[in-house]
């Protein structure tokens, strides 16, 4: 059973018909799918997945769950950081791109989160699928030129503040290409 990652920015609450579509996908291909617990797109994401009665779900959360709608088993990660920062929940969104084949994300293309998994699914050599709001479709990455190709689609201010935010909290992350201009 092929193991997603689904994870995505907490300003994409709302699923459209292209993403509802390659979930059902997801469902008739009957894929192992590890969802995170916040609130946005990991909470509607299972939203979509319980109201259509998959069973083949596995909710990543830190000390307690804060959201899980189909009441899936979960799996609770521990992290480094006592604080509930973003080092905090970083570190659960690492165990979903470890123990995934590939990953989908929804992105808004300024959530720092969500661009740290999809970089960290690229680096650890994962094909992602990565949902771009602004442009209401699915781009694949596979290499750094895709993933550059993406970051030159997004407002370069918000890439950049969301790289140096990435690299502020987390700075083990391996850099990311800063798109032209």
């Amino acid at each position: 059973m092929t193991s997603v990652f689904i994870g995505g920015s907490r300003a994409v609450s709302q699923l459209n018909e292209t993403i509802l579509s390659k979930l059902d996908d997801l469902i008739g291909r009957e894929c192992l799918i590890l969802v995170g617990d916040a609130n946005g797109a990991d909470k509607a994401v299972q939203q979509h997945f319980a109201g259509r009665g998959y069973d083949h779900v596995v909710v990543y959360c830190m000390a307690e769950c804060r959201n899980n709608v189909g009441n899936w088993p979960t799996k609770n990660v521990a992290s480094s950081s006592s604080r509930r920062d973003f080092a905090y929940y970083a570190a659960k969104d690492q165990a979903m791109a470890t123990d995934a084949k590939c990953g989908i994300m929804l992105w808004d293309g300024k959530s720092k989160g969500t661009l740290n998994n999809i970089q960290a699914l690229l680096h650890a050599g994962k094909k992602t699928l990565v949902y771009l709001a602004a442009d209401r479709a699915f781009h694949k990455i596979v290499t750094q030129q895709d993933l550059d190709a993406l970051l030159e689609r997004c407002d370069p201010a918000a890439v950049q503040r969301a790289q140096q935010a990435i690299s502020a909290k987390l700075p083990a992350q391996l850099p990311l290409h800063a798109p032209p201009g």
